[in-house]
């Protein structure tokens, strides 16, 4: 069996924001109004391959983010939410899986809170703090690169770190990462081989447990990090890259 564990957000989806004079399809409703779509070819794509490899779209989204998501390609039968710590089986929480996130990160709840203490004070917040599942925080704040810096020098003995997406600020334990969450889901599946696709910094883990890695023209450089991918993508739209790429593997 083989595996596609498959980020969403600039990976395999698309922001409104992100304009495109490619045919599309709306994929997301969020207040009144579509956020987010796929183009038709990555749509056509993703019927043809579906049958042939196991797609697990592996999100730091939470359960309810993801479920705004309707790709249009009948049932995604396992996806990975809140950076790995919940596993989607026909969209169902398994419970088994998420006790075994909370196990992992019970050492983390200290290094958490004292995150959410400093965060609760900090002027450079500007909504109110999350405890996603009770596995991570996330917030949003000005000058996010600065508070992460902040963060990790408050955190630099705890089992908890910082890192931000934009304006997005996360405070994560050790070990609640995808990559984590893709070495767990090989064995729960029995997996053959994982294929593995992302576009940000949460990714990095993801790639490294993988044994084939995607990404986007220009991420070693970015991320600064050790491995490069088997294929990046340059010249055409990263979802499309992805998904040719592994037909073409079939």
């Amino acid at each position: 069996m083989v595996v596609l564990n498959l980020d969403l957000d600039n990976t395999l989806i698309y922001s409104y924001k992100k304009d495109t004079q490619l045919e599309k399809i709306n994929v997301e409703w969020y207040n009144g109004r579509w956020i987010s779509y796929i183009t038709k070819k990555t749509y056509e794509l993703l019927l043809s391959l579906k049958n042939h490899m196991l797609i697990v779209p592996t999100s730091t989204r939470t359960e309810s983010q993801y479920k705004r998501i309707n790709l249009g390609t009948g049932n995604i039968k396992y996806a990975l939410v809140c950076n790995g710590g919940v596993l989607l089986e026909n969209g169902i929480r398994n419970k088994e899986w998420y006790n075994k996130s909370q196990d992992i990160i019970k050492e983390s709840i200290p290094g958490l809170k004292k995150a959410a203490s400093f965060l609760e004070k900090d002027l450079r917040r500007k909504m109110e703090i999350r405890f996603i599942d009770g596995l991570f925080i996330f917030t949003k704040c000005d000058r996010a690169e600065e508070v992460v810096q902040d963060l990790k020098e408050l955190l630099k003995d705890s089992l908890v770190y910082a890192a931000n997406n934009g304006e997005k600020v996360y405070v994560l334990p050790y070990g609640m990462d995808k990559g984590m969450a893709v070495k767990r889901f090989r064995e729960y599946i029995n997996a053959d081989m994982v294929i593995a696709a992302g576009d940000s910094s949460f990714d990095i883990k993801m790639l490294e447990a993988a044994d084939k890695k995607l990404a986007p023209y220009g991420f070693t450089e970015k991320y600064k990090i050790n491995f490069k991918p088997e294929e990046a993508a340059a010249d055409m739209w990263f979802s499309e890259f992805i998904l040719e790429y592994c037909i073409n593997l079939l």
